[in-house]
């Protein structure tokens, strides 16, 4: 019965260092990426970005998905890269307010996304 108990416990314990883990992770990776974002948004809008910059900030995506693949749903990761392929093009077409309003969509999945996955009470049910 001792054994039994501590057992429990001990599974209890790593699940839960396993979702604290988890769930820190994820908001570094994400706001990593968020502070990314901004900047390619600060960079669009000032004119000064071209499309190796963009490609850059994919490169780094790409690095991050790898780990992410993990933790999060495929929908989500394949939600980022559909977004940031066609800044992508947008930059390289020099639509500026096209790759704008993409680059504000990627700010906004980066801080949302890590909300979907916190440990929270919303989430738990």
């Amino acid at each position: 019965m001792k054994k039994t108990l501590i057992s429990i416990l001990l599974v209890f314990i790593i699940v839960l260092a396993g979702a604290l883990y988890e769930n820190d992770f994820v908001k570094r990776q994400f706001s990593e990426l968020n502070e990314v974002f901004i900047t390619l948004y600060e960079e669009i809008d000032d004119d000064t970005a071209g499309k190796q910059d963009v490609l850059g900030v994919q490169q780094n995506w790409f690095d991050k998905k790898k780990y992410l693949h993990a933790f999060i749903p495929h929908g989500e990761i394949k939600e980022i890269d559909l977004w940031l392929a066609e800044t992508v093009t947008f930059v390289d077409q020099g639509n500026r307010e096209e790759a704008l309003s993409k680059v504000q969509v990627l700010i906004v999945l980066s801080e949302q996304i890590p909300h979907s996955f916190s440990i929270s009470f919303e989430n738990i049910l």
